[in-house]
């Protein structure tokens, strides 16, 4: 089976401790992320949420944090209750000289879920989280860069 990656990298002008913030903190990821009943960046520490596509099937997350490293790394599982694979993402921060901060998510393990279901494409991994990083939190930390 070949394995199935997508990585997704970007800059942002604002501090790590920002995005950090920003990818930590319940109240600030319900803006921009998924809203969650509770988030607390601790390993050990399990989450849910619902999403998927806008006009189409809304699947239950199961995620549970595996490493922290803070304010550079944040790794947890992803699965989909009811549906056989488990994948990871992982989430990474470096300082840039400029003062600015890169993003690097890897979600890998897609291979793990089942070839047969579309939603689970690699492609559209590929497009929401380009959509969720290079839009929503660029927007997000453009539009908040005062709030921290």
């Amino acid at each position: 089976m070949k394995e199935e990656t997508v990585i997704v990298e970007a800059t942002f002008t604002t501090p790590a401790r920002n995005v950090w913030a920003a990818i930590t903190n319940n109240n600030e990821m319900a803006k921009w992320y998924f809203k969650l009943q509770d988030f607390k960046p601790e390993a050990g520490f399990v989450f849910e949420f619902k999403g998927g596509p806008e006009d189409g099937m809304q699947y239950l997350h199961h995620c549970e944090i595996k490493e922290v490293i803070p304010g550079k790394k944040l790794i947890h599982t992803w699965k989909y209750t009811g549906y056989a694979g488990e994948s990871v993402v992982s989430w990474e921060l470096f300082d840039n000289e400029d003062g600015t901060t890169r993003l690097k998510l890897t979600h890998s393990g897609l291979e793990s879920f089942p070839a047969d279901n579309p939603d689970f494409d690699k492609q559209n991994f590929a497009m929401g989280w380009n959509y969720i990083i290079n839009t929503s939190l660029f927007n997000y930390l453009q539009n908040n860069v005062n709030s921290f």
